[in-house]
């Protein structure tokens, strides 16, 4: 099995469906409402159990009724949750406004996410330990850094999702092997929309990329490789949410196993393209069996 440490967030999502998302000023009637466990770190984690990972968490929770279900949800999915800290104050959420074309907008409270600081001890043990360290941009710069530091001393993978978007330092880039940002987040980064003309540039700070660019499928560049793309299967989204981190945790369990990348990149895919047709974030993710009979 590909050994998989997510350093990252919990968040718990407090999410609306609504039929178009409200404009400034604006009050809209939804339809529904769900609290779901979430997060990117908890995403992507959650996403590599289910696809064949052995995954171990780093992260934090709140000593609130949230932090004790965002726990549960990873220990269920199989994840090993030893070095998860239990922060005093409430735990992380996200506000999601889901509407009837699958597209959603989203605010992140960092609650006990923004207390991970650094790593802890034995934090360093397990990423040591490692085939990859999947790392996101919802914890504390710092403390991102620093796993992706101590990922590259140990020899371990690092996968980067930049998201939220913000400038990275060099120190960041430097220690980063594969960056999966979506066409927004790549564009964020570097100032051009053209996604070719995107992972040029983003190739000359790190070696490898993977551009993911929603129904339109995904754009593989490294500096050892031509260009690829990848098509997304046609599929008709209920919910967006969790699709970037469901690709991310697949595509972390793939290469780990060593599929090549044209192989690995349509495994994730498919993984995404499952995801998107269920409503959630965890909730949504499915098993190694359903991605393998869908690729």
């Amino acid at each position: 099995m590909t050994g998989i440490v997510v350093l990252g967030s919990t968040n718990m999502d407090l999410v609306a469906y609504v039929a178009h998302a409200p404009k400034r000023g604006e009050t809209v009637t939804g339809r529904e409402f769900r609290t779901i466990p979430g997060g990117k770190g908890a995403n992507q984690a959650v996403a590599a159990a289910r696809a064949g990972g052995d995954v171990a968490m780093i992260g934090a929770v709140g000593s609130d009724d949230f932090g004790a279900v965002l726990r549960h949800t990873l220990v269920a999915s199989g994840v090993d949750v030893d070095l998860l800290r239990t922060s005093e104050g409430p735990s992380g959420t996200a506000h999601i406004v889901v509407d009837d074309e699958g597209g959603n907008a989203i605010v992140v409270i960092p609650g006990a996410n923004g207390t991970l600081t650094a790593l802890a001890p034995g934090d360093e043990a397990l990423i040591a330990t490692a085939d990859a360290l999947l790392l996101q941009l919802e914890l504390p710069l710092s403390a991102v850094l620093e796993g992706a530091e101590t990922a590259r001393r140990h020899g371990v993978r690092t996968v980067l999702t930049p998201a939220p978007a913000q400038p990275l330092p060099p120190e960041l880039l430097a220690a980063t092997d594969l960056l999966v940002p979506n066409e927004h987040e790549a564009a964020t980064l570097t100032g051009v929309a053209d996604p070719r003309a995107v992972a040029e540039a983003l190739l000359r700070q790190v070696p490898e990329v993977v551009i993911t660019l929603g129904s339109a499928g995904c754009l593989h560049a490294s500096r050892h490789s031509p260009p690829l793309v990848v098509p997304a299967p046609d599929v008709t989204a209920l919910d967006t949410t969790a699709a970037g981190d469901t690709f991310v945790g697949a595509l972390a369990v793939a290469l780990g196993e060593g599929k090549p990348v044209e192989q690995a990149l349509t495994w994730a895919s498919a993984a995404a393209a499952l995801c998107v047709q269920r409503a959630g974030a965890s909730t949504s993710m499915p098993y190694r069996s359903e991605i393998d009979e869908a690729s």
